[in-house]
């Protein structure tokens, strides 16, 4: 490929200029995926523990659920009195060009949605302990949905610094060494050329003289 191009001055310093760019960008792109690799290992580490967190809270909130209903029976009619959730904020930032979600549920002062007259404490614990299996769950949600979204990110940025490194740099490194040698054969020969033409001339100005 590199013989194909003219072997100018022009398209020498063109040639460098390319090659100078796709070695910063190969620099970049490399820099980006390092700062994701290590973004997506604290989530990662996040997302364990929440997973470790998540268990555990619906293990609780039902075991509270069972305890409702051996003490007031099937509570699914009290189940009905509680809203369902449409309030989910998301937000998004950005690291290195790739866009990570916010999820956050708005903050609501703690009422209960049913009446206390035939109701007990083991219902507001289940109430309480499901309350908190949604907010990890949201959480969690975020977490997962941030470390594909790096995952997608770092294959993407790979891929572009292997073809700089294995495909663009070595073409320019190829074009610029084609055009500096064809270059300089180009200047031996115009100096050669220019020595005979010297010789010839202090010849022919030395025979005039004789």
């Amino acid at each position: 490929m590199a013989q194909q191009v003219f072997p100018t001055k022009g398209n020498l310093i063109s040639s460098k200029k390319s090659l100078a760019l796709a070695r910063l960008g190969y620099d970049l792109l490399d820099r980006k995926r390092n700062i994701l690799i290590r973004e997506i290992m604290l989530l990662t580490n996040e997302a364990n523990e929440l997973k470790g967190s998540i268990d555990k809270a619906y293990a609780d909130a039902y075991a509270a659920l069972r305890a409702a209903n051996i003490s007031l029976g099937v509570i699914s009619g009290y189940a009905k009195c509680v809203p369902i959730e449409k309030g989910l904020c998301l937000s998004t930032r950005s690291i290195m060009g790739t866009e990570l979600v916010g999820c956050e549920l708005p903050h609501k002062d703690s009422r209960l949605y049913y009446g206390l007259s035939q109701t007990d404490s083991r219902l507001d614990e289940a109430f309480i302990k499901f309350n908190e299996v949604k907010e990890l769950t949201v959480k969690l949600a975020q977490t997962e949905n941030n470390i594909y979204r790096l995952s997608v990110g770092i294959r993407k940025a790979g891929r572009r610094a292997n073809a700089l490194k294995n495909i663009m740099i070595p073409k320019y490194e190829e074009q610029v060494r084609f055009i500096s040698s064809a270059l300089e054969e180009k200047e031996r020969e115009e100096f050669s050329r220019m020595k005979v033409i010297k010789s010839a001339k202090l010849r022919r100005s030395s025979s005039r003289q004789d």
